[in-house]
C-alpha cells in the first residue's frame, strides 16, 4: 500500500488531472489517492464565506457564479464524452446549489466549515469521473466517514486505523482508492477541517495507520531545496532528510510541507517522499528515520516574527522569574520560537500579535519590555551541526555584512536559528547560499 497525495497546482488545471491519472495509474500497486481542491478554489471559498459573514451576500452570489462557470469549463476540457461530461456537471452542481441554498442562511462557523469542505469533494468527484471515463477501476473513499478530530482539534489516530481498514476490507477488489485531503469531522460529528497543510496532513495520517510502504506529496517542486528556490537562484534539492530534520525546516519557513505532517509518518516510520508532478522521473527528496549524511544541508526563513525582551536587573536571577515569564506565554497560547538569556535580560520571539498587547501588559510588572516586529528568524538546518567542523565559522563569516540580534544554537542538534530583521533576510539567505553550500 501506499498514498499519493496530490496539491491543488497538480490538479488545478484539467491537463494537470489527467497527468496525475497517469501517475495514479501507472503500476498495479495499491494506492490510496489524496487529492486536494483544485488550485484556485479555496480561495474563493474563503471570499465567499467572508462575503456571507459581513452580510454581503450580493458579493457572495457573484463569486459563486465566477466559480461554477469555471467549474464547467474545466469539465469541459477535462472530459472528452459528453455522457461523462453530463454526469461531472450534475455532481458538480449539487455542491452549487448547496453554496446558492446558504445564501438564505444565517452565517455561522460551522457553515463556515461546510462551504470550506466543497472544494476537496469537488475535486474528488470529477477525478473519479475522469478515471472511470478511462475505464479504470476505482473506489471513492469520502473522507467525512474516517477522517475525525477530538475536542482539542487532534485527529483521532486510533479512530481513523479501524474505520479505514473496515473501508479498505469493504473494497478489497479495488488497487485506486481516491479521499479528499484537508476536511473532517469533529468531537460534535460536524464538518471540520486540518487547517494549515490539511490535505498533507490527511495523507501522512492516512499512510500512518495503514502503515503504508511509503508517503508521496506530490506538489509543483523536485522536493525540498537547500534554500527558497522563489528568493535564491542557484538551490538544489536535498536526497535524504531525516524526520527531525525535515519537522525543524517545515517549521522554520520551508513551504513544500506543513511541520504538522512529519509527525502521523514519524510514529509508524513511513517514509515520506517529496515528488514533482512537472518531473515526475526526479528523485525527489526522501524523508526517513535516518538522516543519509551529516553536516548543513538546508536554510529556511520564517517571517513576520516578534522579538520581546524583558529587562530586569532585580528579577532575574530571581527563582521563578523564567516560569512567570513563561507563564504569560502559556496563558494566552502564545508558542515561543527561540529564547536567549544574559544576567539582566531575556529575550524570545513569537510569530503571532493575536494577543500581543495583552501579553506585554502582563510583562511590564517583571521590568522594561521592548518590542520588535518585522523580524525573520533564519535556520540553518542538518544532522550533527554542532559536531560538524567549522559551521559557526563559515556561518558567521558569511553574515559579517548582517545585523544579527539573536543566536539560538545547542536546543537542538539539526539546528542553529538566527533573528535578523525582516528588511535582511534575502540578503542573509543569499550570502548562506554562498558561504555554506558554495552555490
Amino acid at each position: 500500500m501506499k498514498v499519493m497525495k496530490f496539491g491543488g497546482t497538480s490538479v488545478g488545471k484539467p491537463e494537470r488531472m489527467q497527468e496525475v491519472a497517469a501517475l495514479v495509474t501507472k503500476d498495479d500497486s495499491r494506492k490510496i489517492v489524496v487529492l486536494s481542491a483544485l488550485s484556485g478554489t479555496t480561495n474563493a471559498l474563503v471570499e465567499i464565506s467572508n462575503s456571507l459573514a459581513s452580510g454581503d451576500r450580493s458579493a457572495a452570489n457573484q463569486r459563486i457564479e465566477q466559480l461554477q462557470e469555471h467549474y464547467k469549463n474545466f469539465i469541459q476540457q477535462l472530459l472528452a464524452k459528453d455522457e461523462f461530461r453530463i454526469k461531472a456537471n450534475a455532481l458538480i452542481a449539487e455542491h452549487f446549489e448547496f453554496l446558492h441554498i446558504i445564501l438564505r442562511i444565517s452565517f455561522s462557523e460551522a457553515l463556515n466549515k461546510d462551504i470550506l469542505a466543497q472544494g476537496e469533494l469537488m475535486s474528488t468527484k470529477l477525478f473519479c469521473v475522469y478515471l472511470e471515463e478511462k475505464g479504470v477501476s476505482h473506489e471513492l473513499l469520502p473522507a467525512l466517514e474516517f477522517m475525525s478530530i477530538d475536542a482539542n482539534e487532534e485527529p483521532q489516530l486510533g479512530s481513523i486505523k479501524i474505520k479505514l481498514a473496515q473501508l479498505l476490507k469493504k473494497h478489497s477488489d479495488k488497487n485506486i482508492l481516491v479521499t479528499q485531503g484537508y476536511i473532517c469531522r469533529n468531537a460534535r460529528g460536524e464538518v471540520d477541517n486540518l487547517k494549515r497543510g490539511g490535505s498533507d496532513y490527511t495523507a501522512s495520517l492516512i499512510a500512518a495507520a495503514t502503515q503504508s510502504d511509503v508517503c508521496e506529496i506530490w506538489t509543483d517542486i523536485d522536493g525540498m531545496h537547500n534554500n527558497d528556490p522563489r528568493i535564491v537562484n542557484k538551490t538544489v534539492a536535498i536526497d535524504q532528510l531525516s524526520f527531525d530534520e525535515a519537522a525543524e525546516l517545515a517549521y522554520f519557513g520551508a513551504k513544500i510541507l506543513h511541520p504538522t505532517c512529519i509527525w502521523p509518518a514519524q510514529q509508524e516510520n513511513v517514509p515520506v517522499r517529496l515528488l514533482n508532478t512537472m518531473q515526475p522521473d526526479a528523485h525527489g527528496t526522501v524523508i526517513t528515520k535516518e538522516a543519509g549524511s551529516v553536516g548543513v544541508k538546508a536554510v529556511a526563513a520564517k517571517d513576520g516574527i516578534i522579538a520581546i525582551k524583558i529587562k530586569s536587573s532585580r528579577m532575574l536571577l530571581a527563582y521563578g522569574f523564567l516560569r512567570k515569564v513563561f507563564e504569560v506565554f502559556e496563558k494566552y497560547k502564545t508558542s515561543i520560537d527561540m529564547i536567549t538569556t544574559s544576567e539582566v535580560a531575556v529575550s524570545v520571539t513569537i510569530d503571532s500579535d493575536q494577543f500581543l498587547p495583552q501579553i506585554i501588559k502582563e510583562l511590564e510588572p517583571f521590568g522594561t519590555v521592548d518590542v520588535e516586529k518585522d523580524q525573520t528568524i533564519v535556520s540553518i538546518v542538518g544532522n550533527e551541526i554542532a559536531q560538524t567542523d567549522h559551521v559557526l565559522q563559515k556561518l558567521f563569516d558569511s553574515l559579517s555584512d548582517v545585523n544579527v540580534t539573536m543566536v539560538s544554537y545547542g536546543g537542538s542538534p539539526h539546528n542553529i536559528s538566527l533573528l535578523v530583521p525582516g528588511s535582511e533576510k534575502v540578503k542573509t539567505l543569499q550570502l548562506l547560499n554562498s558561504g555554506m553550500f558554495g552555490l
